[in-house]
């Protein structure tokens, strides 16, 4: 079921005004109720699927961080064209920061299928040639990332791949969902 609520810019356009935030469960999604005065708006949270893959480094981290940084405007979840099983390394880098993604776990597309996506990010090439259909209002970008699990070395030199995969994904994440709408980088 779709819902008539105003996209989450809402909140941009209302500015500083914006306050009593508070949200609440609905069938479909989780609906942000956001007082602006004495006026009453309402923002579904912007649902977001993290493609990559093996579900394993770049799209876990990037669900993490957004679970992690936006848990008001995002619904995050990740997924593989090929599941490899959650990284070890992802788990520990994503650790330092701060950011617990030992629970979540290396999932299918396919897992999906069925379910409403405001966006669909891939964040390797693979994933991007790959990317199965989605419904017509869904949008799919692409923003990639160098694959961790790809980097040689010492376990310091792997680990610092991994770092700073970790914190190109995170200043990614930050610009979202009001990112969506930019224009994809060339490569």
């Amino acid at each position: 079921m779709e819902y008539p609520f105003p996209s989450t810019k809402m909140l941009d356009l209302a500015g500083k005004n914006v306050s009593n935030v508070n949200f609440a469960s609905a069938v479909g999604g989780v609906v942000g109720i956001v007082r602006v005065g004495r006026s009453v708006a309402y923002m579904k949270k912007t649902r977001i699927l993290f493609l990559c893959t093996g579900n394993a480094c770049r799209s876990q981290m990037a669900e993490g961080w957004a679970r992690h940084l936006k848990p008001n405007e995002i619904e995050a979840a990740s997924a593989g064209t090929k599941p490899a099983g959650l990284s070890s390394r992802a788990v520990h880098v994503m650790a330092e920061a701060g950011v617990d993604i030992s629970g979540q776990r290396s999932k299918h597309v396919s897992e999906f299928a069925g379910q409403k996506f405001d966006c669909v990010v891939t964040l390797c090439g693979g994933a991007h040639e790959s990317c199965p259909v989605f419904p017509a209002k869904t949008k799919v970008i692409h923003r990639g990332f160098d694959d961790p699990a790809a980097a040689a070395g010492s376990e310091e030199e792997i680990l610092d791949v991994f770092r700073r995969v970790r914190d190109e994904i995170r200043d990614f994440v930050k610009t979202l969902p009001g990112g969506l709408d930019a224009p994809e980088p060339k490569e």
